[in-house]
């Protein structure tokens, strides 16, 4: 009877254990097109393999490198202001990137080196973003709780 309850109790505790994946992008890329395909599209159908296999996929985004200008509230006034094809898209693709934070619970976390060295101050970032001292901490904590990395920058 008693190997019956502690089998009982296993299976239980099996069956409500935390079951999520964890992936962080180190986000560096300044081609619109990879953004789209790498981030965007990417998130989205990870999230819906895992979902189909009961599980949570976990997503952290940490952004550097020319990936700053996803994440301006206004790329008119920042440098990525002769940038015509971010400008020609940026209404949309902020909505779709804010949309990867509401609705797909993925974390965004900038770095404040690179951002000053682009001009660029809290005010200029999209709320949902963090900012975090520089892009190697966010990397070291996400890998170091566990989360498999994942680069998405320019060759």
């Amino acid at each position: 009877m008693k190997k019956i309850l502690l089998l009982l109790l296993t299976l239980s505790t099996l069956m409500f254990a935390e079951t999520s994946v964890k992936v962080v992008y180190d986000l560096t890329t300044h081609k619109q097109k990879d953004f789209e395909r790498k981030i965007l599209k990417a998130i989205v159908a990870n999230k819906a393999y895992y979902e189909g296999k009961l599980q949570e996929l976990d997503v952290t985004v940490v952004i550097h490198g020319g990936a700053y200008r996803y994440f301006t509230v206004d790329p008119t006034k920042t440098e990525y202001k002769t940038d015509t094809t971010l400008l020609a898209n940026y209404a949309e693709l902020k909505k779709r990137i804010k949309s990867m934070s509401n609705t797909y619970d993925v974390e965004f976390l900038m770095c404040e080196v690179g951002m000053l060295k682009h001009g660029l101050k809290a005010k200029d970032i999209v709320s949902y973003v963090k900012i975090i001292p520089n892009s190697t901490i966010g990397l070291i904590d996400r890998q170091n709780e566990g989360y498999a990395y994942i680069p998405v920058g320019d060759k």
